[in-house]
């Protein structure tokens, strides 16, 4: 079978492997889809070379049926239309015995800590498998990793209905966390540099604006009060230093974003208006499941979020367009191309 394949020295090969049975505890799933994200980017680029082990078959954005299941696994059967929720976690260090599983302290990340979904058959620990309904698109159900990200950081927002909602990066998270605090009641405006994402981000509804525009914007949409919430999904310094700036007074500034390096904070506003500062890492199962809902019910703008499908042998393109800014989602059509002994 095809896989891509990250070698390490910022190459990704597409190289053949051999499929396996699925061990004791494990489902083998036959990928269809995989999104490629920023993190892929990292890895990609080598920016992760600390963490990886290569040659590392990375992607963890996925959709595709159960293949076949190992020996100790109940409640699954061939066929079945899936996604994974990457994450295992030891259960027994503090974060965990507190309840914090999803950030583990000794957490392992599949697709960057183990072999990801960019293979034609892919066995995973039953205990990652969520369920999608049959009747959702492959395609969409790959979405489902992100969005339950911004259910995550939607969560951890205490966004409710009736609040003025800021979003700093209208990229794919972004616009998934628009989505989602549209969706609980929010109002919200997203912040873009990039012409062509705030076209498509007003084209689902949502007011886009540049960063220079979004201090006067807020003033205006909120009367001088400042936005409820905040998130800081663009990763970049700018937005760092102006987000504490447009929230009210106790408002709530969200950190979504994966900083490279520690970013200058205007404590002098977090104490003034006393804010509320939050991490937001990842997700927890119900916020899988949340996702799953919100994307089975068309919530989630799937399609026109999806730029383009790609065989798995133009992974290499299509990291470079999504590095280039010329793609919101690239999805990998993984079955394309694959010899006839693995196709179903």
């Amino acid at each position: 079978m095809l896989t891509a394949a990250y070698l390490g020295n910022r190459t990704v090969a597409v190289r053949d492997a051999s499929p396996t049975a699925p061990g004791p505890g494990e489902v083998r799933v036959r990928v269809a889809y995989v999104g490629l994200c920023g993190t892929d980017l990292h890895v990609a680029h080598g920016d992760m070379e600390r963490r990886v082990r290569t040659p590392l078959v990375f992607g963890h954005e996925m959709s595709g049926v159960v293949d076949a299941v190992g020996d100790g696994v109940e409640g699954w059967r061939a066929g079945d239309l899936v996604t994974v929720m990457p994450l295992l976690w030891d259960g027994t260090c503090p974060a965990c015995r507190a309840g914090n599983s999803h950030v583990c302290q000794n957490l392992t990340f599949i697709g960057i800590d183990s072999p990801g979904a960019l293979q034609a058959l892919w066995n995973v620990p039953g205990s990652t498998l969520v369920r999608m309904p049959a009747d959702v698109e492959p395609r969409h159900a790959a979405l489902v990793e992100p969005v339950a990200v911004a259910v995550h950081d939607v969560r951890r927002g205490g966004v409710s209905a009736g609040d003025a909602v800021v979003v700093l990066g209208g990229g794919p998270i972004g616009t998934l966390i628009a989505c989602v605090a549209a969706h609980a009641g929010a109002r919200v405006v997203v912040v873009e540099p990039d012409p062509s994402r705030r076209e498509l981000v007003q084209d689902l509804g949502f007011r886009a604006v540049g960063p220079e525009e979004i201090g006067p914007e807020v003033e205006r949409w909120t009367a001088g009060a400042g936005a409820d919430v905040v998130f800081e999904v663009s990763g970049s310094a700018a937005a760092v230093a102006a987000a504490t700036g447009l929230a009210k007074v106790r408002g709530t500034l969200v950190v979504v974003a994966i900083h490279p390096e520690p970013r200058p904070v205007d404590l002098q506003r977090v104490f003034w208006r006393e804010l509320t500062l939050v991490g937001a890492r990842v997700y927890e199962r119900v916020d899988f499941e949340r996702a799953v809902e919100l994307v089975a019910a068309g919530v989630v703008p799937a399609e026109r979020l999806i730029t383009r499908v790609v065989p798995l042998t133009d992974v290499n393109d299509a990291l470079d367009d999504l590095g280039a800014g010329r793609a919101m989602k690239i999805l990998v059509d993984v079955q394309a191309g694959q010899p006839e002994e693995v196709q179903a």
